[in-house]
């Protein structure tokens, strides 16, 4: 596949707005124009992002010069769009869970479904149906970006809970008339 130049582009939509408004229909040229525009601003972000990314000075150089493109939301977004993203899905899944403010664990991705079975940690709130939903939503929002090949998240609840844990230990006797400790009887 060869690399479309800005001026072939620019070109090509140009063609093919003029044709929209040789159709006479004005809600659709400027529908069309909306579009591309909002592409455009969209492409435009992804690239001042990347940008900024690169410019930020480093104490030393990354191990992983990528990683900070990758790291991010908007630009990781743009490369799974088509399809350029160097990680696999796994480790995308991994990344997207591990940016998240709760904790949940992967229990299975199911690849011919695209289904995403999550398991909330124990430690990930009260239990109650709005974290349990505002957990799993905060997922699906955070794979949209990551790994778009995850098209539906459902959260199992944790697994049980440790018992709490009991001190066992002597209980203090109460003290005797004569200010001896009296002897507790069994």
């Amino acid at each position: 596949m060869s690399a479309t130049t800005a001026e072939q582009a620019g070109r090509r939509i140009e063609e093919v707005l003029d044709r929209l408004a040789e159709s006479g229909d004005a809600d659709a040229c400027a529908a069309a124009e909306d579009v591309v525009r909002v592409l455009m601003e969209f492409y435009g972000s992804g690239l001042a992002r990347v940008v900024d990314l690169l410019a930020r000075p480093a104490a030393r150089p990354p191990a992983d010069p990528l990683g900070p493109l990758l790291a991010d939301e908007l630009v990781a977004s743009l490369l799974n769009l088509h399809g350029l993203h160097p990680e696999d899905v796994p480790t995308r899944i991994d990344r997207a869970l591990a940016a998240l403010p709760q904790s949940v664990e992967n229990a299975g991705f199911d690849a011919a479904t695209g289904v995403l079975r999550l398991r909330a940690a124990a430690t990930s709130g009260c239990g109650c149906p709005s974290t349990q939903e505002a957990t799993r939503q905060a997922a699906v929002d955070a794979l949209a970006c990551f790994a778009p090949e995850v098209t539906d998240v459902e959260l199992e609840p944790a697994g049980p809970r440790e018992p709490a844990l009991l001190q066992i230990g002597t209980r203090p006797s109460p003290a005797a008339p004569s200010g001896r400790p009296s002897v507790a009887a069994s």
